[in-house]
């Protein structure tokens, strides 16, 4: 079934936004101070498949859970919406061999990300391997919930995080190891 927007009804949707991180302490005082709930720290793999749209990645959380996730969005270096599905998964490593033989693998993403949510947004501070650290904002949208919305909660976290144009990042951290390693 689709809905009267184009959408799966599974299809979750997200604004978001990608930045550099110059202090990783001062990002968890303002995320303290705006009352931000700290929802924990996470260890992820996340391993990424070549596709023919979008990108797809197969994340394993703390070696306890896992999810398949596959998700659309632009490479913009501004607030840009995401299209996503995921999938729980109960044996990842049988999922992982079978895409890998399938598809290959494209590239492997190691990060630490403590998560805070603040109103309907996750902020995620990533130390990321081989790249540094990182910001990510995800204002989650409602079905109904139009993108303005999350645009404008994003650009109220840009101007309390200090963060500069210059900081912004447009790709996933995939691709930017990928592109690291070629």
């Amino acid at each position: 079934m689709v809905s009267d927007n184009g959408l799966s009804p599974m299809m979750g949707r997200n604004v978001e936004l990608k930045a550099r991180l110059r202090d990783l302490a001062e990002a968890r005082k303002i995320a303290a101070a705006l009352g931000a709930r700290y929802m924990g720290l996470q260890e992820q793999v996340d391993t990424y498949f070549p596709v023919a749209t979008g990108r797809l990645k197969l994340r394993q959380i703390n070696g306890l859970r896992a999810e398949l996730i596959w998700y659309a969005r632009p490479n913009e270096p501004t607030a840009r919406t995401s299209r996503y599905h995921r999938a729980p998964l109960s044996n990842p490593e049988t999922l992982k061999t079978v895409l890998t033989a399938a598809l290959g693998v494209q590239t492997k993403v190691q990060k630490r990300r403590e998560i805070f949510l603040w109103q309907n947004v996750r902020i995620h501070l990533d130390e990321v391997v081989g790249l540094g650290a990182f910001l990510e904002f995800e204002a989650v949208l409602r079905p109904d919930q139009d993108e303005t919305d999350g645009q404008a909660q994003l650009a109220q976290l840009v101007q309390m995080f200090h963060i500069q144009p210059e900081d912004l990042v447009p790709v996933s951290y995939g691709e930017m190891i990928h592109e690291s390693a070629s």
